[in-house]
């Protein structure tokens, strides 16, 4: 029988995202365990499409204010509301400690988002919880503090390297008005995060794994013949080294008969077809864009090779340990990658697949290892997927976040 639990406020960048498939596989997890979740966006959905996994989730989803001079009233009126609280006094000191060393007008917009939401929680709201440690901690810290609240998040990737030592300090501290507990989903980055807490046992690894309940078995793949078709799913943004690629395609034996396909947004997308362009690779790559997810399983189990060669970004962003990863070995596809950030807490190359460096030259002599060697590339395939059943699925971190998140309301 599942358990009813006081409403958990989940605060997150953007709902529905199709890039995150993580974040809404939890969140239906933990519905379906017996969490009441109510959804609380900082910003409007901009993809067009929706995952399935979107849909089965319950929870109502409300949306703060994108830009406050948008919704002025609503603003005022979450000001108004918050201000006879002494959590309102405590909050505005803490944010404006902040303010002063992060003079940005994203910031303000933290603020007075995190006053409608305090003002906006229904009374049965017991804790809050976001996704992210950036711009959604900042939000949910600040309305825990005016409420009274415990308050847990996540943290992936980007909130953890791109964000200043301070204030992921402060964000770990209970002096500070921190997190109960913090959950990431690499060791990398769960080791980083510990060394900044003042209890290191508030961070917790926890893996995101993967819901093989939403994917079908993997085919039975033989070797076979033909054009070589590998394919990539990820944003078209720096830290995915898509540029890398495109270069590193270029590098390939002229007799080599390959096909790539990419599947993602992003804002660099110009940028590298124009480069595909230039390099005379135009009509061996395939931009399919955005995708949903029955698209993006039937791309896995069509290709032979999937690509994904993250690197470090010039301003410290980088991969966790990519989902998609994890979506490739489910349907039994050799993967080459980079050894970047938490991917070899997966993947060990020369085991699982390959992780190579991210130069142009190192990535195409990796391809042409792999397409030179078809059997081992099956080889690869099956002990990832038995890496992923045996290691990462969804289950345990789930199970793990529950605990966690009980103790937001225990006394």
């Amino acid at each position: 029988m599942k358990r009813t639990s006081p409403r958990l406020a989940v605060v997150v960048k953007g709902w529905p995202r199709l890039s995150e498939t993580f974040i809404a596989q939890e969140l239906v997890a933990l519905e379906e365990k017996g969490h009441n979740l109510e959804i609380w966006s900082l910003r409007f959905p901009t993809d067009k499409k929706r995952h399935p996994l979107h849909n089965r989730l319950k929870a109502p989803v409300r949306y703060l204010p994108e830009y406050l001079h948008e919704e002025p009233l609503r603003v005022a009126k979450g000001v108004l509301r918050n201000l006879p609280k002494r959590g309102f006094w405590t909050a505005l000191g803490v944010w404006w400690k902040d303010l002063m060393r992060d003079k940005t007008r994203n910031r303000l917009r933290r603020f007075g988002q995190a006053c409608v939401l305090a003002a906006e929680m229904p009374d049965d709201t017991g804790s809050l919880y976001a996704h992210f440690m950036h711009t959604p901690a900042s939000v949910t810290r600040y309305a825990a503090i005016m409420r009274g609240m415990r308050w847990g998040v996540s943290a992936h990737a980007k909130d953890i390297w791109t964000s200043p030592e301070w204030e992921k300090r402060e964000k770990l501290s209970y002096r500070d008005h921190g997190a109960t507990f913090l959950a990431t989903c690499t060791r990398f980055g769960a080791e980083h995060l510990r060394e900044l807490a003042d209890m290191p046992d508030r961070v917790e690894l926890i893996y995101h794994g993967l819901d093989l309940g939403r994917f079908p078995l993997p085919p039975e793949r033989q070797v076979k013949e033909g054009t070589l078709e590998l394919l990539s799913v990820g944003r078209l943004v720096e830290k995915k080294g898509f540029d890398n690629l495109i270069e590193a395609l270029a590098k390939l034996p002229t007799d080599l008969d390959w096909r790539w396909t990419h599947i993602g947004g992003g804002g660099l997308g110009d940028t590298l077809k124009a480069r595909a362009a230039e390099l005379g690779l135009q009509d061996r790559i395939v931009w399919r864009g955005a995708c949903d997810q029955p698209d993006v399983i039937a791309a896995l189990r069509d290709a032979d090779i999937f690509v994904l060669p993250s690197r470090i970004a010039s301003d410290g962003d980088r991969d966790g340990l990519p989902n998609v990863l994890m979506e490739a070995a489910s349907q039994k596809l050799c993967i080459l990658s980079t050894p970047v950030s938490a991917i070899p807490e997966f993947i060990t190359s020369g085991e699982h697949g390959i992780l190579s460096d991210d130069a142009p030259a190192a990535l195409a002599a990796s391809i042409l290892t792999l397409a030179q060697n078809p059997a081992q590339r099956l080889e690869y395939a099956e002990a990832a997927y038995a890496r992923l059943t045996d290691h990462f699925l969804m289950a345990p971190g789930i199970d793990a976040l529950d605990r966690r998140l009980k103790t937001l309301t225990d006394e």
